[in-house]
């Protein structure tokens, strides 16, 4: 079986293009919902940030987003602290996930994939590309923030043209080319190239 992943920036439609290939009967791990239930369910990674963020980065037994948001997104030292203590736990729980798949290929959804490290366990990546401007409105739109807010959530990520340089395959969001029939396209070049590798 392949292990694939899917990356974008923020805003670009990367869960978009997921959906697609699940309609399509392709397993998908999204990693950002993952790691939300990881840090309410794993218990190592539990004691790591109330170790670091103390007693408050806990409410009744669930992890206090409110208070860890106020800290990592005005702290890019917090945020990377953070993000060491949960990018490995996540990479581990998609790991034994997509042991246990068994279509032709398995998808792993992350907005960073590369910046964790997590490309080393995948055969390839796919990434998902749009405009800024257009990133910029659908974020704000999705997640009712303001422009500078979305601005510095971009410039927590690798920038959108090096990161689709480092993909092995683009998508293209741009509301210009349509997406079902890139998806579909992709598909069936995985599934050959699926085959390729079970024969080979």
């Amino acid at each position: 079986m392949l292990r694939i992943g899917i990356t974008g920036g923020i805003g670009s439609g990367k869960s978009t293009v997921s959906r697609i290939f699940e309609v399509l009967g392709v397993p998908v791990y999204y990693a950002d919902g993952a790691a939300k239930r990881l840090m309410n369910e794993d218990e190592d990674l539990k004691k790591q940030i109330l170790h670091h963020f103390g007693a408050n980065a806990y409410q009744q037994g669930g992890l206090n987003r409110e208070y860890i948001s106020s800290i990592v997104f005005t702290n890019r030292e917090k945020l990377d602290l953070l993000n060491s203590l949960v990018h490995p736990a996540t990479i581990r729980d998609a790991q034994n996930w997509m042991l246990k798949q068994e279509a032709p290929y398995a998808i792993k959804e992350a907005a960073l994939i590369f910046e964790s490290g997590s490309q080393a366990g995948l055969d390839y990546v796919i990434g998902v590309s749009a405009p800024t401007p257009l990133r910029i409105l659908r974020t704000m739109k999705r997640d009712g923030i303001d422009r500078v807010e979305v601005l510095a959530r971009m410039n927590r990520q690798i920038q959108e043209t090096i990161k689709m340089r480092l993909c092995d395959f683009v998508i293209y969001n741009d509301e210009q080319q349509l997406l079902i029939p890139q998806v579909l396209e992709l598909h069936y070049k995985i599934l050959g190239l699926s085959k390729e590798t079970k024969n080979g």
